[in-house]
């Protein structure tokens, strides 16, 4: 009797589990599905029913999408932002991290303390301080040089976006760095190996599995990000999250809002594509770092 309560109990749980998994899952695919549909249709398909399928795949709002908005310049300048943004980060946190697992010295405590405080900071809260102080910056600059350097500049931005992504990256490959065997560091000393050395050909290639997450997680979190992006680069260099505002406000009451659906589609397509192939190993990457702390 008590089996089968305990049965009962079981399948009720995964009964709760299957329709709140299902549930959530239709709550996300319906409005992609959606939206992908949109960008296909014509002008006048709009003005019928939202939910119909399109006559026909209309590829001339993507055209227009890319010619008439600029998305194609917002998307190249997204592309480079996210790609140096990830080896700024990639060159600081690495050392950090290794340094922080593997050996014992007078400020690392304080210093590994500070890093994990940077988990629990909210990047938009300090948006305003950041933007001050590049203005002033970009200001003194201005009067020597005549441009902008601090504003409007794709590194400038990819360096806010290394910077506060260091603490949870650290925090990531530490834990992952802890994991691996010291027998692999002691005889690459015996060959005569540097630290440099050990850390670049012997622990990094060992710490890949994390350091693919890292450069995952942090793919989505920049290409994606737009605060920031809209604070630092107010002027033409825009990236497509932002790029995607002013599609947005120039359809409105316009006849046609095809390109700006097509406009999501294109924001949305890489990270769609990124996250269907190496989701697994995203997954099983940030599982190794946390458990293995």
């Amino acid at each position: 009797m008590k089996k089968l309560e305990k049965l009962s109990t079981e399948s009720v749980y995964k009964l709760f589990i299957y329709v709140f998994l299902i549930t959530l899952g239709i709550s996300i695919i319906v409005p992609i599905g959606w939206v992908f549909l949109a960008s296909l249709k014509q002008p006048q398909e709009f003005f019928m029913n939202p939910w119909k399928f399109p006559d026909a795949f209309y590829f001339e709002n993507f055209i227009k999408a890319f010619n008439d908005a600029k998305m194609g310049d917002y998307f190249i300048n997204s592309i480079v932002v996210t790609g140096l943004g990830i080896l700024i980060l990639l060159l600081t946190a690495l050392p950090a991290a290794y340094a922080l697992s593997r050996f014992d010295f007078k400020l690392k405590k304080p210093i590994n303390g500070l890093f994990m405080a940077g988990l629990f900071i909210n990047v938009n809260y300090i948006v305003i301080p950041i933007f001050l102080m590049l203005m002033r910056m970009n200001n003194a600059a201005k009067a020597v040089v005549g441009g902008d350097i601090f504003l409007n500049n794709r590194l400038v931005l990819a360096l806010v976006y290394a910077a506060t992504a260091l603490p949870f990256t650290i925090y990531l490959l530490t834990g992952y760095f802890r994991t691996l065997p010291k027998a692999y560091e002691e005889a690459a000393y015996i060959d005569g190996a540097s630290h440099f050395q050990t850390m670049v050909k012997v622990m990094i290639p060992m710490a890949k599995p994390s350091i693919v997450t890292v450069i995952l997680f942090n793919f989505l979190s920049f290409w994606n990000e737009y605060i920031i992006a809209l604070t630092l680069m107010p002027g033409s260099m825009k990236t497509l999250p932002v790029g995607l505002i002013n599609l947005q406000q120039a359809s409105r009451g316009a006849a046609n809002p095809g390109p700006m659906y097509a406009g999501l589609v294109i924001v949305m397509l890489p990270t769609l594509i990124l996250y269907i192939f190496v989701q697994k190993k995203l997954t099983q990457g940030m599982t190794l770092g946390g458990l293995k702390d």
